[in-house]
């Protein structure tokens, strides 16, 4: 995720201090899960072979920064990782926490074989074990937020948990539901991955004592650019191969998930024309090859991916807007380049 940041020779001092500070999330999550019980210890190193934008940890330590950082003057990477405190990097390694859990219990979901290149553990160990390694993880990221001074962390993070639940039992009910219009596709994806993004925002500016307006913009921040990663994800399930993506692809047609970009297609091509068949036929495990060539073929013919792309970027456009109550600085720049990173990447 940050990785790009150093061509930019303004913004390489918060890259070196987002490393610095990374790392010691990295070290606070492992320490959390080390167990007595070697079986369990293979099953936690397994997941952190999961690591990979580490948006959330990373959203949490840069609205820190932001928080504290005044507008002008340069800054040094030691002064920036001097600013987060002990809570910025619990409140980063829960936020980790609660969304490996997610990705473990999504892979069940989706009988998913693959994550971030490596086999999924419902794929090595069975679904009974990615159950409880799910939920392991989460117990796990309650302790931890219990460790933090700020009753705040818990409080944020379980609300968000509750979001996210929810938009996934919501997204489980409308699986089949060729009719999901696209407010109610919003309504769960806002849950299911804008609610833990926005937690990961204004938990940064929370530790770092911002005011109520910065706190506020942090979360909205998040929240827009959660749902717009949400749809770039969708995007990349129906356009993108396993080796570039890292994880199983196809998985939302196969699964009867309606996605923005099916969404589209659908209200474009008409609700009895052969989209619609196709999509039926998914939805009960009758899908061929023949099927995903002609959804393919519609899906360009009617611009639905471009339109999905336009739809993200507006909202990322919107997020960056509302940092205006963020002081012009390194800090805010690398928020703005994030939030474009966001629908620029390919995996």
């Amino acid at each position: 995720m940050i990785a790009e940041l150093s061509t930019h020779p303004e913004m390489q001092p918060v890259h070196e201090a987002l490393a610095l500070g990374l790392a010691r999330v990295r070290q606070r999550f492992d320490a959390q899960l080390v167990s007595a019980d070697q079986p369990i210890n293979e099953l936690t190193e397994h997941v952190g072979r999961y690591r990979g934008k580490m948006l959330r940890p990373v959203l949490t330590l840069v609205c820190g920064l932001a928080a504290k950082v005044s507008a002008g003057g340069k800054v040094t990477a030691a002064e920036l990782d001097g600013m987060w405190n002990q809570d910025h990097i619990i409140a980063a390694a829960v936020c980790e926490m609660v969304h490996m859990a997610t990705l473990v219990h999504d892979d069940i979901l989706d009988e998913a074989d693959v994550r971030r290149g490596v086999r999924t553990i419902n794929a090595l160990k069975g679904n009974e074990a990615a159950v409880m390694l799910g939920d392991y993880l989460i117990a796990h990221a309650y302790d931890l937020a219990n460790a933090s001074a700020r009753p705040t962390v818990s409080r944020v993070v379980s609300q968000a948990a509750v979001a996210v639940c929810a938009g996934e039992l919501m997204q489980l009910s409308q699986r089949g539901n060729i009719g999901l219009t696209e407010a109610e596709y919003f309504r769960i994806v806002g849950g299911k991955t804008g609610a833990l993004i926005a937690a990961a925002c204004k938990l940064g500016a929370m530790a770092s004592d911002a005011a109520e307006p910065v706190v506020d913009a942090m979360a909205k921040y998040g929240d827009l650019l959660g749902t717009a990663f949400q749809i770039q994800d969708d995007i990349l399930d129906l356009t993108g191969d396993e080796g570039t993506v890292g994880k199983s692809v196809r998985k939302d047609v196969e699964k009867g998930k309606m996605t923005l970009p099916l969404i589209h297609v659908l209200r474009e091509s008409g609700d009895d024309g052969q989209v619609a068949r196709v999509l039926k036929r998914a939805a009960t495990r009758e899908w061929n090859h023949e099927d995903d060539s002609a959804l393919g073929a519609a899906l360009r013919e009617h611009g639905s991916i471009e339109y999905a792309k336009q739809t993200a970027a507006g909202l990322v456009d919107r997020a960056k807007k509302g940092l205006d109550a963020v002081a012009l600085s390194p800090v805010k720049q690398l928020m703005m380049v994030m939030a474009d990173a966001v629908i620029d990447r390919t995996f």
